[in-house]
C-alpha cells in the first residue's frame, strides 16, 4: 500500500488530460482558454470565439415563478425574467405594469402589460442612483394596478422608510432578494 507522500512524489502533469474551457466575459466577448505544455509548467492559449454577444453569466435554465407580494398593488417578481416572462402568473396576479431594470431582457406581452425598460447591468459598478427617480416615479403613476418590479425603490422613496426597514420588508415578501453589493451600498448612501 502507498501512502499519500508517496502518491503525491509519483504524481506528473503528463497523465492530466488536456482541456479547454469556454469563458464569456461579463462584456459578452467569448473565448477559448487552451491549456498545454510548455517549457516550464503550463502555457495558457486565448481564442476569440466568433458567437453573438451577450452579458457574462451563467444560464440558469430552471424556472422561477414565485412572486413576492411587497403590497397588494406591488409585486416582486424573481431575480430572472421568469414570472414576467409567463403570461400564466403574470394573468394569475393581475399585473398590468413591468419595471424592467435588467440587461437584454425583452418584454414579452406589450399588447397586455405597460412596460418601463431600464438597460442596467447587475454589476456591482453600475451606477443604479442615477435611476432611482425615475424607477420610483413609474412606480407612483402605476401604483394603482398590480405590477413586478423593484420594489425596494417604491418602499424606500415613496414610503419615506429608512433604507434598512424598506429592505427588510421587502425580504419578508421575497426571502430570495440579494442586490448585487454595489446596489446595496448606492441604495444605502442614496438620499432622495
Amino acid at each position: 500500500m502507498h501512502s499519500l507522500a508517496q502518491e503525491i512524489q509519483g504524481f506528473s502533469k503528463n497523465l492530466l488530460k488536456k482541456q479547454s474551457t469556454r469563458v464569456t466575459t461579463v462584456t459578452g466577448r467569448k473565448l477559448l482558454e487552451k491549456r498545454c505544455d510548455g517549457a516550464e509548467g503550463e502555457v495558457e492559449q486565448v481564442e476569440e470565439l466568433e458567437e453573438e454577444g451577450g452579458c457574462g453569466f451563467v444560464e440558469d435554465t430552471s424556472l422561477d415563478l414565485q412572486v413576492g407580494v411587497v403590497r397588494p398593488f406591488l409585486l416582486l417578481g424573481n431575480t430572472s425574467q421568469d414570472a414576467a416572462h409567463d403570461i400564466d402568473t403574470m394573468q394569475r396576479f393581475k399585473v398590468s405594469h413591468v419595471l424592467n431594470v435588467a440587461y437584454g431582457v425583452t418584454n414579452l406581452f406589450p399588447d397586455q402589460v405597460v412596460y418601463k425598460t431600464l438597460q442596467i447591468l447587475d454589476l456591482p459598478e453600475t451606477d443604479l442612483s442615477s435611476h432611482l427617480e425615475e424607477c420610483s416615479s413609474y412606480i407612483d403613476q402605476a401604483k394603482k394596478q398590480h405590477y413586478i418590479c423593484f420594489p425596494l425603490v417604491f418602499v424606500f422613496f415613496l414610503e419615506g422608510l429608512s433604507f434598512d426597514d424598506a429592505y427588510n420588508q421587502v425580504k419578508l415578501a421575497r426571502p430570495s432578494v440579494r442586490p448585487n453589493p454595489g446596489f446595496y451600498q448606492q441604495l444605502q448612501n442614496y438620499k432622495p
